[in-house]
């Protein structure tokens, strides 16, 4: 079981802090709730989080006002150390400092976030860094690090998302045919983009610029389908 630390940052309840929760977690503004928000944007019982296959899964359960992770508005969200859930007026920021540290330190070693590459010292090392005190791991020396200004950012960058596993056949064949689908409509508007050598500008006529608003409007009912199934 993931045990699961929550700090509020913003709202009523600013500055508590929930260490090592056990799924599932409840957030919402009813006693019986694990998290009780005193906030009257809040639903009484607001949102989910549990977890499926050693990965935390939030839930936003049919809320009047909505849930935000990171400023997106989402039904269904994996959730990362380091990500902000919006709740009404409340801020929650999932994960320790420590915890926070460690994903940043994943991916600043191979600068894709996959946590893959190589092996970091630990929040725990007693090795000290040229620059300061600050420790190699530690949440100051990772939101500092200098190589890349980038990747002093990327705490909320978007990051590719891996692939479902367990998928049966026709699943897995389902989804092929989906992402091919999206990836033939994204190719054919590659190829009409046109680039003004003088400005390095590029444009597209009104006809592309609407076959990407519908692209945008199909994966809106992609997400929105998959977060609130139909019933059968």
């Amino acid at each position: 079981m993931l045990p699961v630390t929550i700090r509020l940052l913003d709202g009523a309840e600013r500055g508590r802090v929930f260490e090592e929760l056990e799924t599932p977690i409840t957030i919402g503004r009813e006693e019986g709730n694990t998290i009780q928000l005193n906030d009257e944007r809040v639903s009484r019982y607001h949102l989910k989080i549990q977890e499926d296959h050693d990965k935390l899964v939030l839930t936003d359960l049919e809320s009047t006002n909505g849930t935000k992770v990171n400023g997106e508005d989402i039904q269904l969200r994996i959730l990362r150390h380091g990500d902000l859930v919006t709740v009404g007026r409340s801020v929650l920021l999932v994960g320790s400092r420590a915890e926070i540290a460690e994903r940043l330190s994943r991916m600043r070693g191979n600068g894709t976030g996959n946590g893959k590459g190589k092996k970091e010292k630990t929040v725990d090392s007693d090795s000290n860094i040229d620059q300061g005190a600050d420790r190699a791991g530690s949440l100051e020396f990772e939101l500092n690090w200098p190589d890349n200004e980038e990747l002093q950012a990327t705490l909320h960058r978007l990051e590719p998302p891996d692939l479902p596993d367990r998928m049966s056949p026709g699943q897995a064949a389902q989804l092929c045919e989906l992402l091919e689908y999206l990836h033939i409509r994204f190719r054919h508007l590659l190829d009409a983009v046109r680039v003004d050598g003088s400005s390095e500008d590029i444009s597209l006529d009104l006809r592309q610029w609407q076959e990407v608003i519908d692209l945008q409007a199909r994966l809106a009912e992609y997400l929105r389908e998959i977060g609130e199934p139909r019933a059968e």
